[in-house]
């Protein structure tokens, strides 16, 4: 698909839930936004492609390829702001889409939690993010700085939840947040979204009985996942298969979002910038997932999916 074809359906689809969807806007003092509502979420999903690699590439694109279609392009740091401002109708919109793409035989989510780098570990000095990101460890990367990320994903692979905290942040505190959110929703934390089944298949970060006990006593969530290798009971080699090929799905999820999406390139310098910035990669992939079924083509097939 061109980019003009891929740009226009984006918009029609954004603008349509906006107008559906979301409240109007209150008016504000001072002159009026340069862009509306729905071209700045069309302009944030676009600009997560990884041939972008770095909010200045994109923008650089944007402006001479993009013109035609967005007359009224601000500066770019009135761009950020914008999107900043309009970070929870970019996650409004990511939860919407998935919701439409949910099929009756979806029988468990998979949850799982990935590393997001933004800053070399062992550089000197506090950095952007002081306080809120810090180091964690990661079995893909090692020890690390920033973010611990957690994602819910259906068995075909659309993300219906996700969250994150400090890169220290262990597995069971953030699968705790994530099922308490679900549970008893809070508009500071939509972007958890709503249990499909409340049935979770997950790997041995989120293992402990009693963990699992008061997960599903107290949230309904029921959580599948095998002991560690030095339990006392552990599970025989076919069921390890058998759940690790459950799992895969978020891990193929995963993937997406670092390598096609550039999450693992990811350099905030502010929290609500990086918020931003995550809900519309996970907006882009469910718009992809969706516009890949009705171009038939595989429905995570994203790498091909536009003719630059």
């Amino acid at each position: 698909m061109d980019t003009d074809t891929f740009l226009t359906t984006l918009y029609v689809m954004i603008d349509d839930f906006d107008q559906s969807h979301l409240p109007t806007e209150p008016p504000r003092p001072g002159p009026a936004a340069s862009l509306s509502r729905s071209e700045v979420m069309t302009l944030a999903l676009f600009g997560q492609w990884a041939c972008f690699p770095s909010e200045r590439a994109f923008y650089r694109y944007a402006l001479r390829h993009l013109r035609p279609a967005f007359p009224q392009l601000p500066a770019r740091p009135q761009f950020n702001r914008l999107q900043r401002q309009h970070r929870d109708a970019i996650v409004a919109f990511a939860l919407q889409v998935a919701r439409g793409l949910l099929q009756p035989d979806d029988a468990y989510e998979a949850l799982d939690s990935a590393a997001v780098p933004t800053r070399d570990a062992k550089r000197r000095g506090r950095g952007w993010l002081a306080g809120q990101a810090d180091i964690g460890w990661s079995n893909r990367l090692g020890w690390y700085e920033g973010f611990h990320l957690l994602v819910a994903a259906t068995p075909g692979g659309v993300i219906t939840g996700f969250g994150f905290a400090s890169a220290s942040t262990k597995d069971q505190p953030l699968a705790e947040t994530f099922f308490a959110a679900r549970y008893q929703p809070d508009p500071r934390l939509s972007s958890v979204g709503q249990s499909v089944c409340s049935v979770y298949v997950v790997d041995t970060g989120f293992e402990g009985r009693a963990w699992h006990q008061h997960w599903q006593y107290d949230y309904g969530s029921q959580v599948i996942g095998r002991p560690r290798r030095t339990s006392r009971h552990p599970w025989p080699k076919p069921l390890r298969r058998w759940l690790a090929g459950l799992r895969q799905i978020v891990e193929t999820v995963f993937d997406k979002l670092d390598t096609i999406f550039r999450l693992e390139w990811e350099r905030p310098h502010a929290l609500d910038g990086f918020q931003a910035r995550l809900a519309a990669k996970v907006a882009l992939h469910n718009f992809c997932f969706w516009l890949n079924q009705h171009l038939d083509r595989p429905p995570l097939a994203f790498a091909d999916l536009l003719e630059w």
